[in-house]
């Protein structure tokens, strides 16, 4: 499920991630209880919990204890909300990191922080990169991880790139983890019962695997490592480590460049 931000009212949704909307007067008898801010943690909730498919003004109203009609007075609609979600989300992020061992380390923890991010909103990787939200959170990201790589001393025309291909790997790499965590649930079967079945078939219709595929074989021995932590299943560990394996080889590049 792909959600593409930016396509409720453009000046209405602008003003709310920005905070230009104009207060409403005051008006005489008790205070609402309802406000963009309560409404957008609401929807964070919902999302968190349920995923982005059971989001809908009318189950952050029933999490509020009202109407989903109680809520368009702060919020048009659905679309400007999610819009409005991404963008508070984000905010959870450091926007400063150490940089006295230099930009690597502080690109790593960026990198770090921003997956385990993306693993406790899973639904936030479903909103679409084709068109950004615009917030001042989505440019406070940006603004940070671009402030770590401009120590690189990378011309402007090449850190775009080395930006954009950090993204990538992250978003890549969480949105693994999240899958992991979400199949069991999904599709009622562990990873472990899933794979003890299909591998054992996989031997039997194509006994000669490793002779027509001897390159994904070699490739396959490489995984042959003990896990690190029971807890953890052995999936997300492999993702963990694929993740390492590929950060560092995107910022040895960006060393070299």
């Amino acid at each position: 499920m792909t959600v593409y931000a930016g396509q409720g009212d453009a000046r209405r949704t602008m003003a709310l991630l920005w905070g230009t909307e104009e207060r409403k007067e005051a008006r005489p008898g008790p205070k609402p209880g309802l406000s963009v801010g309560v409404i957008v943690a609401a929807g964070i909730e919902v999302a968190d919990a349920e995923g982005m498919a059971a989001l809908s003004m009318r189950a952050v109203g029933e999490r509020l204890g009202r109407t989903a009609m109680a809520l368009y007075t702060y919020v048009p609609g659905k679309t400007e909300l999610v819009d409005l979600m991404y963008d508070r989300a984000l905010g959870e992020l450091p926007t400063s990191y150490p940089v006295q061992e230099g930009w690597r380390s502080a690109a790593v923890a960026w990198a770090h922080d921003l997956r385990e991010f993306f693993v406790r909103h899973p639904w936030v990787l479903q909103v679409s990169q084709a068109r950004p939200v615009l917030g001042p959170n989505e440019f406070a990201m940006i603004d940070t991880v671009t402030g770590i790589l401009r120590g690189t001393g990378l011309p402007p025309e090449r850190l775009r790139g080395v930006v954009a291909a950090l993204m990538d790997v992250v978003r890549g790499a969480a949105r693994t983890v999240a899958e992991t965590r979400q199949a069991p649930s999904a599709t009622g079967v562990s990873d472990e019962e899933w794979w003890r079945a299909r591998s054992a078939l996989l031997l039997e219709v194509a006994p000669d695997f490793a002779g027509r595929f001897p390159s994904v074989s070699w490739l396959e021995r490489g995984d042959a490592v003990p896990t690190e932590d029971g807890d953890v299943p052995y999936l997300e560990q492999v993702a963990r480590r694929t993740f390492a394996t590929s950060l560092g080889t995107l910022l040895d590049g960006v060393t070299a460049r």
